[in-house]
């Protein structure tokens, strides 16, 4: 059996994946960035439940998996800008289909919150 280099740090390559673009902000920050590059402030407004902290650790960890570059202008205020790198680029196919497949399944899982709701008040 060939050795798989994701196999030392992850189990597979799905993990893998998931630990580079999961989690609750992330797909859509890089989904956001894929019309081009935005500064910190406009990634903050899209989101507005997001605080500045985990912005700032969702960007940081994108940066450092080499998914988005960080562009500092040496202006007064400095000015930020972030965009996707090629490698980030190459998951727009990725994101296009999760897009897709949350406009074909938003009702479904609605549907399947609320029930889940129900069945939990009376005790199912």
């Amino acid at each position: 059996m060939r050795h798989r280099s994701y196999e030392t740090q992850f189990g597979c390559p799905v993990e893998a994946a998931l630990e580079v673009i999961g989690g609750k902000w992330k797909g859509s920050i890089l989904y956001h960035l894929l019309a081009g590059k935005k500064r910190f402030n406009e990634i903050k407004r899209l989101f507005p439940s997001l605080t500045q902290r985990i912005l700032t650790q969702q960007l940081r960890e994108l940066e450092r998996d080499g998914i988005i570059h960080r562009e500092v202008y040496a202006e007064v205020p400095p000015r930020v800008e972030y965009s996707l790198t090629e490698q980030g680029r190459t998951l727009a196919p990725v994101l296009e289909l999760l897009r897709e497949w949350g406009i074909n399944n938003v009702n479904m899982i609605k549907q399947n919150r609320e029930q889940s709701a129900i069945n939990k008040t009376v005790g199912l």
